[in-house]
């Protein structure tokens, strides 16, 4: 369904050519998109195509050594390259008189390396194939069969989403194509006793088709069973303590506690305490930390949306910050390699650095030994939302569930919500066990400060750490 990216191939070389006579680097991205989200709850069923997703459309790209200028639009044809060419032209002309007086940064050309490449990633089943209406009866028997487990059940909303795109990037030397598709699906359930709700969120994702939707089958009674359990949880009591981090909440920690301070268009700005430590140790020998397309989930591609190639960046090696995640032009202000990790939330908006897949490596414990390891602590469950301060390294975090553990057993008591927060280098220091088997999870998307949205995945083993609580 993605045949327009033939259509505009020859035409878009042609705009590549046409710009390199005027400018010493010229690229241009296109994006043919689709996406389509069902869900189904107490309210009713609805079926719509986010529009957040993405888009369709194009964006062109050029350098003059000095500056850089760039232009989206969503119709393309060859009659439009000499409009494309004098709006180009334009933007530049008003950088420089905009910047009249003041010493801009350096904007160092592009690394063009020659590279050709065309892949596509795997699925099982399309959800457009599977159609509508098989999928809204695959989410209601779902719903239909948690509402029934027990009569304190409110409600239970179950959703699917998914995204399948082409991306064309070319420049002089670059002729990259790739075609993606990820999907995800959730079930929240709610749980009421007089007053009181609460309610248990159970994700799932992939980089693929609706196949995701079977996974959802198995954790139908346990979305319920945490619903339900909350409803018995109490506050807790804020100090210190031994934690012991499921893959989910260790991935909240990765994601919030070191991944944006690490983005490196923030060392461009010297907004990130990160840059000042790079080849120091900032967390315990058992923490390495990568980025990139090593893993498949929702965040993977293989290249970015500057035509860079990806590949799996090591940014902590056993305790040791080795390098941060960058965008072509970070890397070329900083005098380093790219990684990768230039993204735009859709053609009209301008690149960032941003994560892809983020996780800590696996170690040699197990999650029983963990547990039974803790004098006096939590269990730590289902992260909801988490925030960064890069420049001074503060963290703070949801969390839904702590379960209390006692002389190395879970006692069975609950505590909720639970705020996490703390310094990271103390927090990744105080790391002493990991468990062998990272597990990523890829449900949401991450905001360059509370906006520019893109899929990201995160994930890791499980951690044990001491960890402010409260």
């Amino acid at each position: 369904m993605f045949e327009i990216i033939d259509r505009v191939k020859p035409g878009l070389q042609k705009l590549v050519a046409a710009l390199r006579e005027t400018y010493p680097y010229a690229s241009v991205l296109a994006v043919a998109d689709d996406a389509r989200s069902w869900s189904t709850s107490r309210g009713g069923i609805s079926i719509s195509s986010p529009r957040m997703f993405g888009g369709t459309g194009y964006v062109v790209r050029v350098f003059d050594g000095e500056g850089c200028a760039e232009y989206s639009f969503n119709e393309f044809s060859e009659e439009k390259i000499p409009a494309i060419r004098e709006t180009l032209a334009r933007r530049l002309a008003e950088q420089t008189e905009a910047l009249e007086g003041f010493a801009p940064l350096p904007t160092p050309l592009p690394a063009d390396d020659p590279a050709v490449l065309k892949k596509e990633s795997p699925y099982r089943v399309h959800p457009r194939e599977l159609g509508d209406e098989a999928i809204v009866k695959k989410l209601n028997a779902l719903r239909e069969r948690a509402l029934g487990m027990d009569e304190r059940v409110l409600d239970v909303q179950a959703a699917v989403s998914y995204r399948s795109f082409r991306k064309l990037f070319l420049s002089e030397h670059r002729d990259l194509d790739q075609t993606l598709m990820w999907t995800t699906a959730s079930l929240i359930a709610m749980a009421s006793r007089g007053q009181e709700i609460k309610d248990a969120y159970l994700p799932c994702s992939a980089l693929g088709g609706a196949e995701v939707l079977d996974e959802m089958d198995a954790g139908v009674e346990k979305v319920v069973r945490d619903a339900l359990e909350l409803l018995d949880s109490r506050p807790i009591v804020p100090g210190e303590y031994e934690c012991v981090c499921d893959p989910s909440v260790t991935g909240m920690i990765v994601h919030e506690a070191f991944g944006h301070g690490v983005e490196m268009d923030m060392f461009v700005k010297d907004r990130a305490l990160a840059r000042e430590c790079v080849g120091e140790y900032v967390a315990s020998p058992l923490v390495t930390m990568h980025d990139g397309s090593a893993v498949d989930q929702t965040a993977t591609m293989f290249f970015d949306d500057e035509g860079t190639l990806t590949g799996d960046t090591v940014i902590i090696d056993r305790g040791v910050l080795k390098t941060g995640m960058c965008d072509a032009l970070s890397a070329a202000r900083l005098g380093i390699a790219p990684t990768g990790n230039g993204r735009r939330e859709s053609y009209e908006r301008k690149v960032y650095t941003r994560m892809t897949n983020t996780y800590f490596q696996g170690g040699e414990a197990t999650r029983e030994e963990m547990v039974a390891s803790v004098k006096n602590g939590f269990l730590l469950e289902a992260p909801s939302s988490g925030m960064e301060d890069p420049k001074n390294w503060g963290i703070q975090c949801m969390v839904t569930t702590a379960r209390e553990i006692k002389d190395g057993k879970l006692t069975g008591k609950l505590f909720s919500p639970i705020v996490l927060t703390g310094y990271v280098p103390d927090l990744l220091k105080s790391v002493t066990m990991m468990s062998r088997t990272p597990e990523l999870s890829g449900s949401g998307f991450c905001g360059k400060g509370y906006k520019e949205w893109v899929k990201v995945s995160d994930g890791g083993p499980y951690m044990k750490a001491r960890i402010r609580l409260g």
